[in-house]
């Protein structure tokens, strides 16, 4: 017999936020805590030999949100714990040649998460960072 397989996300559409990620220092805590206000669960994503794993934490058995364990020398030590919230583009390279004419500042160059999509990091002409992403699926 074969096994279910979960129902596929509808993708998200081109302007919509699509995901949020906790960047903290202490992941373990910061789950716990959410486990035990929102009753998440999580499961762990490994990012590779000696990386701490990615925290994907569930409302029942839809994925919600991500839990980064910051680093160094990734993230110095004045970059503080942040929620960061990512929005659906149809086209990252794309958004990213328009940032600095319309006024806001490139932080993290388009690059590629495999299995997941292509993403950048931005600041808005207030100073609001925020992330783009082209996922795999696509976007609508």
């Amino acid at each position: 017999a074969k096994a279910a397989s979960a129902p596929a996300e509808p993708k998200p559409k081109h302007g919509a936020f699509m995901w949020n990620e906790l960047m903290t220092r202490d992941d373990e805590r910061a789950l716990t805590f959410f486990e035990k206000l929102l009753g998440w669960t999580h499961q762990d994503w490994p990012m590779g030999p000696g990386q701490t794993p990615y925290r994907i934490a569930k409302a029942g058995e839809k994925s919600v949100a991500g839990i980064l364990k910051m680093t160094e020398p990734q993230f110095p030590p004045q970059v503080p714990t942040h929620w960061c919230g990512y929005i659906a583009v149809r086209s990252v390279d794309d958004a990213w040649q328009r940032i600095v004419e319309l006024g806001g500042e490139h932080v993290h160059p388009p690059s590629d998460i495999p299995e997941v999509g292509r993403f950048c990091i931005i600041k808005d002409p207030t100073g609001a960072v925020v992330a783009l992403m082209t996922p795999s699926c696509g976007v609508d």
